[in-house]
């Protein structure tokens, strides 16, 4: 594959993700958020000993990108997985256990909006991100951040996502990548907000990462997504 290609989600026109369910590891998620609606299932791996069931968002950052996911894909079967308290950090360890968690529970799509660029936690990331694989679930992250790759989205077997910021918010660019890898990118502006101008909205890249999953969970409804990706020439292993 050369250059770089725009898919848009005309072929998916009517998909609506139903069925398709899509672990959040992030915050938590604020139930009942209007944005956000039903949660399916849901867990707190903070190391802090706090309640294993109590996924409350207390920072806000999971529940928009949850919304954001719920926005292009708003028939998903949404998981909470808390890993963040009061900041948005947490250690190796835990972020490991948090994909190993939702491809037990189920998830076909593991949203990471975050990444770290931390080379010690690259093998065990890799672990966990070929332990998703192996049931038949994908995670999306981070490919880069700063211009420096981030983990888990720079390794092979996961979708790596960029933000672009002239891509249409309907839109997912196909980037050039190494054989192995699978590079995508999408804008970095969730839903907009009525009377409010685009440039005053909140963007980033973990924005461009949900809006990446919003879209794939559309394509998890009608196809399976390993095919999908192979029959489109998107670049990457992960069977």
């Amino acid at each position: 594959m050369s250059g770089r290609r725009t898919l848009n989600s005309a072929p998916f026109t009517g998909r609506t993700g139903r069925g398709v369910r899509v672990a959040v590891v992030d915050s938590g998620i604020a139930l009942g958020h209007p944005h956000v609606g039903a949660v399916a299932a849901g867990v707190s791996l903070l190391e802090s000993g706090a309640d294993p069931y109590d996924y409350r968002d207390r920072l806000g950052h999971g529940t928009a990108v949850a919304g954001a996911i719920r926005e292009k894909a708003p028939d998903i079967e949404l998981m909470a997985v808390r890993i963040f308290d009061r900041e948005l950090k947490a250690t190796g360890s835990v972020l490991a256990r948090a994909i190993r968690w939702a491809a037990d529970n189920g998830a076909q799509l593991i949203n990471l909006s975050l990444g770290t660029p931390n080379e010690a936690r690259r093998e065990l990331l890799i672990e966990a991100v070929e332990y998703a694989a192996e049931r038949r679930a994908i995670v999306v992250a981070a490919a880069e951040h700063n211009g420096a790759q981030v983990y888990p989205g720079a390794l092979a077997g996961a979708v790596g996502v960029l933000l672009d910021a002239d891509c249409a918010r309907d839109e997912m660019l196909v980037l050039n990548a190494a054989p192995g890898f699978v590079r995508l990118a999408a804008s970095g502006y969730p839903r907009p907000i009525p009377g409010v101008p685009p440039e005053r909205n909140i963007s980033g890249l973990s924005f461009a990462i949900a809006n990446v999953t919003g879209f794939l969970a559309r394509v998890c409804e009608g196809a399976d997504l390993r095919g999908w990706l192979a029959t489109h020439g998107i670049a990457g292993d992960i069977s």
